[in-house]
């Protein structure tokens, strides 16, 4: 049986030890795709998140003509080993249509991948991913030569691939990283010089993984190992702060993940930026600042604005109706401690991080219902089976149906 469309996390009220393994990194993950379908050889990736976005990507590699084949991971539900056969910066299949749904890495990396190719490439998604920012991309790839037809420069869009050129562009890393990390993922088989440009802070821990990335990919076929995604860890490490005792197991140490920084605001400060402080993971420091015993400010938030929802006005409106004192100022959230905080109704805005930050405010706060759970496929699917699976493995928590009854660990997996 499927996830209900509403959900119900009971709080947590025995103690809880429990250490927690965590999928791949979806990062990594789509970067290592990429990477190994312009190897030449074959590459087996291990340790590869499998989840809605990353099987888009895989999808999109199989439509385009690659071979790609993915293995069960006996040691994480969510991981598969993935081997690709690289065709060494040739796409064998073109013309292709793409559906991207709302993964904006896939539709990225896409777009500056299908210009290696000798033919056009549509891509399109859901009503959220053509409202998503692409014109910088777009206009990037237009300097090195090559055409994008898009209305207003969002998708849906055709991208008509003339294969490698010498030719050079810059792009801003203001909006977002995925578009200079689609460039430089590329820029070796297409012969591109690429120069990031921008003052966004808080987009270059991205850009450096994609460019450690590439130093580290074998490029002639091999073996490479993606580590666990930290900002899923975040949730769980997150737990500590409400009184569980738990270790989430081979946290990422290699430095790429900027997210992997969390462990050090579990206590949080009374600032916190998402330039220099936390990528995605500072969604879950923001739904548990209500529950400090300070004030705390989260600043730089901008680019949580674009991304799968609006993501500042969305944990502003859901935390308020918990009860929180919260009050937005520019891309700056001022949290107040709120000690009345009380159950709701939660708004997901079909986005998986929402839907997994507010999960973990349930095991302090009763009554926190979540509305579309099923939305963490995305990038966790098994993340309320291992919520609810008993310590150590899981978190323990029961979760109820809005039936009020207690869901079975075969319900908990978003499917």
């Amino acid at each position: 049986m499927p996830l209900p469309d509403l959900i119900e996390i009971l709080p947590q009220t025995t103690p809880v030890t429990s250490h927690i393994t965590v999928p791949g990194s979806k990062s990594i993950t789509n970067r290592a795709l990429i990477l190994a379908a312009l190897a030449k050889g074959e590459t087996t990736l291990t340790g590869a998140l499998w989840s809605e976005d990353t099987q888009i990507m895989v999808e999109a590699l199989q439509a385009m003509g690659f071979s790609v084949d993915a293995v069960d991971d006996p040691e994480e539900q969510c991981n598969r080993t993935i081997v690709v056969k690289g065709e060494g910066g040739r796409i064998p299949t073109m013309p292709v249509e793409i559906y991207v749904g709302n993964a904006g890495t896939a539709a990225r990396f896409l777009a500056a991948f299908a210009c290696l190719g000798e033919g056009s490439v549509r891509l399109h998604g859901i009503d959220r991913m053509h409202e998503r920012p692409q014109s910088e991309l777009f206009q990037a790839l237009r300097m090195l030569g090559y055409q994008v037809d898009a209305a207003a420069d969002a998708l849906p869009a055709v991208i008509q691939g003339t294969g490698p050129r010498e030719a050079s562009c810059r792009v801003s890393l203001s909006e977002s990283s995925q578009f200079a990390s689609a460039l430089l993922l590329c820029s070796e088989a297409g012969g591109w010089s690429v120069d990031c440009v921008g003052s966004s802070l808080d987009e270059a821990p991205y850009v450096r993984m994609t460019q450690e990335l590439i130093r580290e990919f074998p490029r002639s076929g091999g073996a490479f190992s993606i580590e666990p995604d930290a900002s899923s860890g975040s949730y769980f490490w997150g737990a500590n702060s409400l009184g569980l005792d738990v270790e989430v197991t081979d946290w990422p140490t290699t430095g790429w993940q900027i997210d992997a920084q969390f462990t050090r605001f579990i206590s949080t400060p009374r600032e916190v930026s998402r330039q220099t402080d936390l990528g995605d993971s500072i969604m879950t420091a923001i739904v548990l600042a209500p529950l400090a015993d300070r004030p705390i400010s989260f600043t730089d938030l901008g680019r949580l604005r674009v991304q799968e929802c609006e993501r500042v006005q969305a944990l502003r409106t859901e935390l308020t109706k918990c009860g929180a004192v919260i009050r937005e100022e520019g891309d700056t959230l001022h949290v107040e401690p709120s000690p009345e905080m009380h159950g709701a109704e939660i708004e997901t805005y079909n986005d998986h991080r929402m839907a997994m930050c507010f999960a973990l405010l349930g095991i302090k706060v009763p009554g926190i219902r979540l509305r579309n759970p099923t939305c963490v496929k995305k990038t966790f699917p098994n993340f309320f089976q291992k919520f609810g699976a008993p310590a150590p493995k899981g978190l323990g928590m029961v979760i109820q149906g809005d039936d009020g009854r207690s869901l079975s660990n075969e319900e908990l997996f978003a499917a």
